[in-house]
Parts: C-alpha cells; sequence; structure tokens
C-alpha cells in the first residue's frame, strides 16, 4: 500500500484561524440607505459584507475581533474593529480619516487581516492645530471620543467630534505595543504640544525694591504732627565757599558754629495784663447840676 500525503507538514493551526481577504474600500458617505451613518466616522471601526461574519464565525478567532487594514500600494497600514456586517459582497466601508492615513481613494483596494493585540497601558497624542487648547477639559473629551475605537496605532492621524468641531490628533506613541487595544482597559493618556504652538513672550518685570514706613500718618486728634519734614536737598549753586580763616595758627583748634539770631525780648511791661484798666460809658448822659 502506498500512502499519499499533500503537505510534508502539517499547517500551524494559528495560520488555519487567520482571515484574510482583500475589499474594495469606500468612505461611509457611500453607504446606501436612509439611516445617517455618520457615527461611523466618528470612531475607529468598519462596516464588512455579512460573508465575512459567516467565514469569522466558522474560525476559532479570539473576541473582540480586531482587524489589521494593508495598503500595498502605499504600504501604509492601521488596524481598526468591526462595527456591523450589512455592506455589499466585496466591499467595507472606513471612516473618511481612516482612508487618509491609509492614502486610499474611493473604490481602492484594501487588505483585511484578523489579529490579536495587546491591552493598551499608555498612549501619548500632539493635537494638530492649537485649537485644541480651547477645550476646557481635553482628557475627558479624549476618553469619551475614545469609546467609539477598538484599537490604536502609532503614526495615525485620528479625528474626534467635539461642539460641531473635528479635531485632528496623533497618536505619538502606544504601550506595551505600536498598536494596542483599548477596549476594557486602563490607559495613561498624556499630550504633546500641539503643532504648530507658540508659547506667549514674557515680558520681565522690573521690580521696586519696597521701602519700609513710607507713608504719612495721622494724629486722632486732628493735630498736626511735631515731627518737622525733612529739609528739600540743595543744588549745587545753593552751596556757598566760607570765608577762609586769617587768624589761623599751627597747633591750634578752632571750632566755628554758626551764630543764630536772638530772639527779641518783649517788654513785660508793655504787655502786662491789668485788670479792670478800662473806662466804662454810660449811655445816658447826666446833666450838671446848676
Amino acid at each position: 500500500m502506498f500512502s499519499f500525503h499533500m503537505f510534508d507538514h502539517p499547517m500551524p493551526r494559528g495560520f488555519q484561524n487567520r482571515f484574510s481577504t482583500q475589499y474594495r474600500c469606500y468612505s461611509v458617505s457611500m453607504l446606501a440607505g436612509p439611516n445617517d451613518r455618520s457615527d461611523v466616522e466618528k470612531g475607529g471601526k468598519i462596516i464588512m459584507p455579512p460573508s465575512a461574519l459567516d467565514q469569522l464565525s466558522r474560525l476559532n478567532i479570539t473576541y473582540p475581533m480586531l482587524f489589521k487594514l494593508t495598503n500595498k500600494n502605499s504600504d501604509r497600514m492601521t488596524h481598526c474593529g468591526v462595527l456591523e456586517f450589512v455592506a455589499d459582497e466585496g466591499i467595507c466601508y472606513l471612516p473618511h480619516w481612516m482612508m487618509q492615513n491609509l492614502l486610499l481613494e474611493e473604490g481602492g483596494l484594501v487588505q483585511v487581516e484578523s489579529v490579536n493585540l495587546m491591552v493598551a497601558t499608555y498612549s501619548k497624542f500632539q493635537p494638530q492645530s492649537p485649537d485644541f487648547l480651547d477645550i476646557t477639559n481635553p482628557k475627558a473629551v479624549l476618553e469619551n471620543a475614545l469609546r467609539n475605537f477598538a484599537c490604536l496605532t502609532t503614526g495615525d492621524v485620528i479625528a474626534i467630534n467635539y461642539n460641531e468641531k473635528i479635531y485632528e490628533l496623533r497618536v505619538m506613541e502606544t504601550k506595551p505595543d505600536k498598536a494596542v487595544s483599548i477596549i476594557e482597559c486602563d490607559m495613561n493618556v498624556d499630550f504633546d504640544a500641539p503643532l504648530g504652538y507658540k508659547e506667549p513672550e514674557r515680558r520681565p518685570q522690573h521690580q521696586e525694591e519696597p521701602t519700609a514706613f513710607t507713608g504719612s500718618g495721622n494724629r486722632l486728634d486732628g493735630k498736626t504732627k511735631g515731627i518737622e519734614p525733612s529739609p528739600a536737598p540743595l543744588a549745587p549753586s545753593d552751596i556757598k565757599r566760607g570765608i577762609p580763616n586769617y587768624e589761623f595758627r599751627m597747633g591750634r583748634i578752632t571750632f566755628i558754629r554758626n551764630s543764630r539770631p536772638q530772639p527779641k525780648k518783649i517788654d513785660d511791661a508793655m504787655n502786662r495784663f491789668i485788670a479792670f484798666s478800662g473806662q466804662g460809658q454810660s449811655l445816658r448822659k447826666k446833666g450838671r447840676k446848676p
């Protein structure tokens, strides 16, 4: 008897459970239907055809379903999750920002492969515009926006929608790997300086040295203070040169003092107070008796 083997070595189990196929990709705005699918643009998940779900259910893959998207023409790749299986056969729908990262045009071919990613522990983002600084609490806004994402890839530029405005952020770093899963994880988030941001110039402030007790005081009784104000500084022209002492003798020290004019003595006799020294007047003049 002869036995015939098609393969010399059995195929590994991981290779048999791998999903890999090509689709023509379009943006979500090309998705036909009455329902508005703008929610797909706000996240990092794609829409695949029902045949993909049938094929994935036959494979022993791990959940959640994560995929690696590759554009072989430009050698660009990213990672994503799946939102629904309602696309037409041979077609998948991607968010517009994801197509920009992959450099794909409408109807371009993209390779879709199933992958297993490690859970994220750290990520760092760089806003692509200084307008991101106008947000009061950027970490809370980013945390709420990442709920629509399944994974992050270092180098991607993701788009989040806040207050009817789209903000773009570049994924600068992810740990523990360059592509990580952010589903049910405890991840630390950090921000880099926005692209094109310039710190405002700080002008040096000249601070004068404080002088103690420079204010003026007032008495409670309303009287003026007995302290005379400090004299005004003299100008050089007000200073007069003194007269030399021609009677100077060697070995003799003479102390020159400025003589002050003596106050005039007031005669006490003239200003002495005398009680009842005035003269009286009568309102009624009396006549002399004959």
